[in-house]
């Protein structure tokens, strides 16, 4: 009886130990609290809330390799020891041909507005390569590229 006595009670030690001695989940760190006020309120403001879930999806996928592009560009022109004209020539990316003053630019730069419309076209020229690239990475061996690029083309212009 002393046997069963003693094992009975080393055992009920143990089992007090381990629950005593248990982490809850989290192991011992501390809560963060969420501000759930906060998320639906932004959530309500966004215009793409009413959207498909793969729309916002592909449209946040293209920015974010729009972006990837943008800084692998600067940072070229940086290494070149070109940041000033990069910060001169970025807004060409985006502008349409004929809104583009080529005056203004050159004199940013220092140069005439033939140069200027030249180093548009180069930088333009760089960015679509960059971002080929870029889109390239995320595909798998043997993926259409072109198909690729349409169809996020199409998630940047259908947020409107």
């Amino acid at each position: 009886m002393r046997t069963f006595l003693i094992v009975a009670l080393k055992n009920f030690m143990r089992k007090q130990w381990r629950r005593q001695s248990a982490q809850k989940r989290g192991g011992g760190r501390a809560s963060v609290p969420m501000d759930t006020e906060f998320a639906e309120s932004r959530y309500a403001a966004d215009a793409s809330a009413n959207r498909d879930p793969d729309e916002v999806f592909d449209r946040q996928w293209a920015l974010t390799l729009l972006d990837l592009t943008l800084k692998r560009l600067q940072a070229e022109f940086a290494a070149a020891g070109k940041a000033g004209s990069f910060e001169a020539l970025k807004d060409c990316l985006m502008a349409e041909h004929g809104a583009i003053d080529y005056t203004a630019v050159a004199r940013q730069l220092g140069i005439n507005a033939g140069a200027a419309r030249v180093a548009a076209h180069r930088l333009r020229r760089r960015f679509r390569e960059f971002y080929r690239e870029e889109i390239a990475k995320t595909l798998a061996e043997g993926s259409d590229l072109d198909g690729e690029l349409r169809h996020l083309a199409a998630a940047l212009a259908s947020e409107k």
